[in-house]
């Protein structure tokens, strides 16, 4: 995955110790439904390897991870180029 969103409110740096950075790729480790750095429950969060947080202070306590919204896929250049030969194809229909 990829960070597409590495702003983070001031203050936060007093909940993590390790922070992504946007567009550095990062692989996961885990997902899990945690809370958000507001201590609200529901978010999916990403676990990044070679990142590890301090434990929320709300139960069940699970580590502070990160919102799944802030990373997108790594697009797959295999993908893009059998794309790129499907609209090849379809303008040669056309014309």
């Amino acid at each position: 995955m990829v960070c597409v969103d590495g702003k983070f409110p001031l203050g936060i740096e007093k909940l993590y110790t390790a922070l992504p950075k946007e567009g550095v790729t990062y692989v996961i480790r885990d997902v899990q439904l945690g809370v958000n750095w507001k201590a609200e429950p529901g978010e999916v969060c990403l676990y990044l390897i070679g990142l590890e947080n301090p434990k929320s202070t709300t139960a069940p306590y699970p580590e502070r991870g990160f919102n799944a919204e802030r990373f997108r896929p790594l697009e797959d250049d295999r993908l893009k180029e059998s794309e790129k030969v499907e609209a090849e194809a379809d303008l040669e229909e056309v014309i």
